[in-house]
């Protein structure tokens, strides 16, 4: 699964990334996970599963459904998972929003 996360700067989002991808490794999962700035999605189109939003920019995510098309899931992070900094609770909520995958 290649999940990318998007928010404002890319700052805090990276945080949580680093602890998706300890999650996802002690359950043996082979996971891709970065995170980019909001303006870099259109240049990533086609690079990921899921795109999940940082709730500071729940906002946008209208708009960047709009540029990812219909095939690919914009969701935002559940922002208490997100504020304690839960990486299992970020993969599982992208897991579950895939079906499992």
């Amino acid at each position: 699964m290649r999940i990318m996360l998007a928010c404002h700067a890319g700052i805090s989002t990276s945080l949580i990334v680093e602890k998706m991808k300890e999650a996802a490794a002690a359950e043996g999962k082979d996971y891709t996970i970065w995170a980019v700035e909001q303006d870099r999605v259109e240049q990533e189109l086609g690079n990921f599963d899921i795109l999940m939003l940082g709730p500071q920019v729940r906002h946008i995510q209208r708009k960047i459904q709009r540029i990812v098309g219909d095939d690919v899931p914009v969701v935002v992070i559940n922002a208490m998972a997100y504020g304690r900094g839960d990486g299992a609770a970020v993969v599982k909520q992208a897991e579950e929003v895939l079906g499992g995958k």
